[in-house]
């Protein structure tokens, strides 16, 4: 963090009456005073030679430029990506909820990729792994003896008819899953509360980058109005894909608690086909299993405010240069097939793949990235020397599931969907919503994120 950063965080601190000894202490407990991991970081070293190609600039790619850089005695690392800004994409949520300004969640792209690494702005239009080579929309062909692959989400926003990424905002139908969109959801919910009437909050039918999210903005819409004393004016129910609310045994008693407290349906099972902005009608489709058949139930709600999760999968390259799973519950969508364990790629072994397009069983976050990214570094630094992969990746992910104005539900789990609780969070009660779980996910992850995780050394 900056040094006039710090201090601005510092004072807001003492403004909520926490003083300066005490924000340096739940600092260091949650870990993100990184001069320990700097160390580590630099104490394990490789003069393994390759050209590595890393295609995404965001969470993952450039965290495995940086740790790469670090670990190689003469790193030869080309990252291509063709982003102007790097998004600290949990701060979405937070801008939608008026907790954080628009200019909070984002960085110079130029000034977070590392120094030393060849930078190439441009997009991927195609992968060759047979002859391995990536093919981009300006530069021509790339030429790599090992892929870093994390080119991040592909949103499908045409696939709920009626609305567009372009067309946010119109009849009152809104995502947090964009940037501008994020700023138009809290506008909307201020004057949803005022207004009142019948709020509609989904998820989707694909696996999503943060899937807490819709459940958070839900909740923090539910707190909103109360503290604007308007809570009686509006009706709130929120509709989910999935066949419960969420996955994690050890958090979601808890979680179905605070739906059921705050007076807001969970409606099941539940897929978005489109939506009517000019009516303000959502068109839903029920899927039910009847015996081995299973039955497609179309119906339409009304709403006066939507927020809405489009369905999401692996980029169009991914699926058309077949480094997506072919079978399972994870083809759909061409999720990068790679070992769970090792993240490296099961047909083409200098392919490593990791953060959002991974084909993982586990939650898409940027804390289930932080824990990846050592992991595949290493890994890959491991092919390079032509040995076998040894280190393995359990599936932690955290999903911190903001549940009002200062409480969170911090869920940490792993890949048999068991709580995994890091320090010092192991010493509270984390089956409940923590005020200090709130501290760690509104003032501490952000600048971990750039200062630490974007730098290698978290």
């Amino acid at each position: 963090m900056m040094k006039h950063e710090l201090e601005d965080q510092l004072k807001a601190f003492e403004k909520k009456g926490i003083d300066r000894r005490h924000f340096f202490k739940l600092m260091a407990m949650a870990g993100l005073l990184t001069a320990a991991s700097t160390q580590k970081a630099k104490a394990f070293s490789s003069k393994a030679k390759g050209k590595i190609v890393i295609i995404g600039g965001g969470a993952a790619g450039i965290s495995m430029a940086a740790r790469l850089k670090s670990w190689l005695d003469k790193p030869d690392i080309t990252l291509i990506d063709p982003s102007d800004r790097q998004f600290y994409q949990p701060g979405f949520t937070l801008i939608a909820s008026g907790v954080y300004q628009p200019d909070d969640v984002w960085r110079k792209q130029e000034d977070c990729i590392p120094n030393d690494i060849k930078w190439i702005k441009d997009s991927v239009a195609a992968v060759d792994p047979v002859w391995n080579q990536v093919t981009t929309k300006n530069n021509g062909k790339i030429a790599y003896d090992f892929l870093v692959l994390t080119p991040g989400i592909q949103i499908n926003w045409e696939k709920v008819e009626g609305i567009t990424q372009a067309t946010l905002g119109q009849g009152n139908a809104h995502s947090i899953y964009d940037f501008e969109g994020a700023q138009k959801t809290w506008k909307a919910i201020q004057e949803f509360s005022k207004t009142g009437g019948r709020g509609i909050y989904t998820d989707t039918y694909t696996k999503h980058k943060c899937g807490g999210a819709p459940k958070k903005i839900c909740l923090l819409t539910e707190h909103y109005t109360r503290k604007q004393g308007t809570r009686e004016t509006v009706d709130l129910n929120f509709y989910t894909a999935s066949k419960e609310l969420y996955d994690v045994p050890f958090f979601t008693p808890r979680l179905l608690e605070i739906y059921k407290e705050r007076n807001i349906p969970i409606n099941l099972n539940v897929r978005v086909k489109g939506v009517d902005t000019a009516a303000k009608q959502v068109h839903f489709e029920k899927i039910e299993t009847v015996g081995d058949q299973k039955v497609y139930t179309p119906f339409v709600e009304d709403y006066d405010f939507l927020h809405f999760t489009p369905p999401m999968s692996a980029p169009d390259f991914v699926r058309e240069a077949g480094l997506g799973w072919t079978e399972g519950k994870l083809a759909a969508d061409a999720w990068v097939m790679v070992d769970k364990e090792t993240l490296v790629h099961k047909t083409y072994p200098n392919i490593v793949s990791l953060g959002d397009v991974a084909g993982i069983p586990t939650s898409k976050t940027s804390a289930a990235i932080r824990k990846q990214v050592p992991i595949a570094a290493k890994n890959l630094i491991s092919l390079m020397e032509g040995k076998e992969p040894a280190e393995k990746y359990d599936g932690y992910a955290a999903c911190p599931i903001v549940t009002d104005y200062g409480h969170v539900l911090l869920c940490e789990f792993n890949y048999k969907k068991e709580a995994q609780n890091s320090f010092p969070f192991t010493l509270l009660d984390t089956s409940k919503e923590q005020w200090a779980a709130w501290l760690l996910k509104v003032y501490f992850l952000k600048p971990m994120y750039f200062y630490g995780m974007l730098n290698g050394w978290a």
